[in-house]
């Protein structure tokens, strides 16, 4: 009995299939001379004759007719697949089930060719017939297809689909753009409205793209007031910049209203046109040298009828005056109108606050790389008062550390994690290093501490460029810190940017553990208040300044892996980072980590906030930001939190 029913089910379905098959193909010959030779008149109904057959079917055809692959036999106008061919054969291949009907003489065909308008109308049709694929990557192909070139005809085939809609992402997506074509396509005045009002929390710039056209106007003129229904805006000539003196009165004359103004330009034509034995209308021309016989010698012109009257100044004034000028929108519904600039209005508002809400995350990003950068520097210049002009090179040192790093750890999150203790040891012992052999030498020497620390800088470029050469080494993010947060279309920050600041919150945090909960803390600060009082007490002011000078290098170190991940790592790199580091200490009071957070967020959210002001000149922007901090330091010369003791000179 089963093998009964298999047998009667294979039937039904080989039964429809053929029938099916023979269905589609009585339809495309009845379409047949419209398909062989199709105009963009007449494809839009055999386009839509052919798509109420079976979608696969018919969306197969007519990608095949798009692409020219359609071919018909000359003495009946039968259409084929062909796929192939002999020196002087063709094969051909049924329309719908794609079987290899044999060979055909090539001089019995002739391919179709339809022109670019006609393949366009089938390609809105094959967008809109993929809305309703079973595939979703064919569904979302075609909304990617209409928010690129969006139509009219678009609109009903989305809604449909729309109601069909499985994915509840997709549906999303195709509810936004339904909103969007409704916005621009729908006829009906109360579901147009509540599309553009929906729109009010929406800060993407397809949606203003869409919603200011509605608000495009064409400047009017006319010798009454407008017509209240026509939704037009009165223009004052003297405040309005698109439309000045002379431009108002030129539409006056080409209504026909006033008189054309002469210009001298013309009036002096109209003179040389006018000359006759040696004189114009009664003046010679050697008196047409002044102003005065020049205006009487055209008067008289005006007078004759030979050439065109001068409009005074008061009369173009009286013309202007006695005339209405005004924006007359092309929409022709005020609600729309109202609609649409109530959702702007708030749109721009919300834009407002975005931006700022931007440029704070800008700054707030720029103070925590400053932050970064001049932590290690506030440690050795602010506690130890040894002016450093290295540590830009230890940030260097760095940034190479982790790209050696990644040479042999490929895995980039493992990398990055392993480089930032490495980094602090090669830098912390380098650190050591050059306080033994150097900076322990030069202790309450200011001018040779810096002279040689600038020596030791500039050795450390060489040896990098050296080592590395000139060519920028690479120090790549891990996957995870690729791309940005983007909370909308104008408020972003990269991810990179966010784990920068939250090493640098970390940092602070340890380092304020590290000076005012541990032994070594008390101890630093002992010699920073009173270095002979702690020596007394069995401190090694000594050992202390080593350790000390070694910690604000190793953390130098950390900080030149974090910037490497975004700037280029070479050997200027360090350099580019000196300045503002000792501008950090110095503005927020050396000897205090809270100083030097203070100084990063404001040289980090002023560098910002002037660059706002012109963000293609960053230069001019540094100039300024230094230009105010030497205005700062005059007026508070120990910092925004000053502390007593070695550093501050008590």
């Amino acid at each position: 009995m089963q093998m009964i029913l298999k047998i009667i089910f294979f039937m039904i379905i080989f039964s429809n299939s053929a029938l099916a098959q023979s269905e589609f193909q009585s339809l495309v010959q009845s379409q047949a001379s419209s398909i062989i030779k199709p105009s963009v008149k007449t494809a839009p109904n055999v386009i839509d004759v052919i798509q109420e057959f079976d979608s696969k079917i018919s969306n197969n055809f007519l990608l095949a007719w798009q692409q020219k692959k359609l071919w018909y036999r000359r003495n009946d106008n039968s259409i084929f697949f062909v796929k192939g061919h002999t020196n002087s054969q063709y094969f051909i291949f049924d329309l719908v089930s794609n079987k290899n009907l044999g060979l055909v003489e090539k001089n019995t065909l002739k391919q179709i060719k339809p022109n670019s308008g006609v393949r366009k109308l089938i390609g809105s049709a094959l967008v809109t017939s993929q809305l309703n694929s079973h595939l979703i990557k064919n569904r979302i192909s075609s909304l990617e297809s209409i928010s690129r070139n969006p139509k009219a005809i678009h609109l009903n085939p989305l809604r449909a689909a729309l109601s069909k809609e499985s994915n509840k992402n997709l549906k999303i997506q195709m509810l936004r753009l339904e909103r969007l074509l409704t916005v621009k396509y729908e006829i009906n005045e109360t579901i147009r409205k509540s599309a553009i009002l929906s729109f009010a929390n929406d800060l993407s710039l397809d949606v203003r793209a869409t919603l200011n056209p509605i608000l495009n106007t064409t400047i009017e003129v006319s010798q009454f007031p407008p017509d209240p229904g026509t939704y037009a805006e009165i223009i004052d000539i003297e405040n309005f910049y698109k439309l000045n003196r002379s431009q108002a009165y030129e539409m006056i004359v080409s209504k026909g209203w006033a008189d054309k103004d002469i210009s001298e330009e013309m009036k002096r034509s109209a003179l040389i046109e006018n000359i006759k034995n040696g004189e114009v209308s009664g003046i010679k021309i050697k008196n047409l040298n002044t102003e005065e016989f020049r205006e009487l010698a055209y008067s008289r012109l005006v007078s004759s009828g030979l050439a065109p009257k001068d409009v005074s100044e008061t009369e173009i004034q009286k013309a202007i005056d006695n005339t209405y000028f005004y924006k007359k929108y092309i929409e022709k519904s005020p609600s729309i109108i109202l609609s649409t600039k109530q959702t702007l209005d708030k749109i721009q508002n919300k834009v407002h606050i975005s931006r700022a809400i931007d440029l704070f995350l800008d700054g707030l990003s720029l103070a925590s790389i400053f932050f970064l950068a001049a932590i290690g520097l506030a440690i050795t210049f602010g506690v130890m008062g040894v002016i450093n002009m290295a540590h830009g090179e230890f940030i260097m040192m760095g940034a190479y550390t982790g790209y050696l790093v990644q040479q042999y750890v490929p895995n980039y999150t493992a990398s990055i994690i392993l480089a930032l203790p490495v980094a602090f040891a090669v830098t912390f012992i380098a650190g050591i290093l050059m306080e033994r052999l150097i900076i322990r030498h030069l202790y309450h020497r200011p001018l040779e501490t810096l002279l040689a620390t600038f020596g030791v800088s500039i050795a450390l470029q060489q040896l990098a460029k050296n080592i590395f050469g000139t060519q920028a080494r690479p120090l790549t993010s891990p996957d995870w810190l690729g791309g940005s947060m983007i909370i909308n279309d104008v408020i972003s920050i990269s991810w990179i940017r966010v784990a920068i600041f939250c090493l640098s919150l970390l940092f602070f945090a340890m380092l304020w553990f590290t000076l005012n909960k541990t032994r070594l803390g008390l101890e630093t600060r002992a010699v920073t208040q009173n270095p002979k009082m702690a020596a007394s007490m069995g401190i090694n002011p000594d050992k202390i300044n080593m350790l000390t000078f070694g910690l604000g290098s190793g953390i130098a170190g950390i900080a030149g892996v974090a910037i490497g991940l975004f700037a280029k790592v070479t050997s200027e790199l360090g350099s580019d980072y000196i300045v503002q580091s000792f501008m950090t200490v110095v503005v927020g009071g050396v000897g205090n980590i809270w100083g030097t957070l203070a100084g990063a967020s404001l040289i980090g959210f002023l560098q910002k906030s002037i660059e706002w002001f012109n963000p293609s000149n960053t230069l001019a922007a540094q100039t300024f930001m230094i230009v105010f901090i030497i205005i700062f330091i005059q007026f508070r010369p120990r910092g925004i939190i000053a502390l007593k003791g070695r550093a501050a000179g008590d």
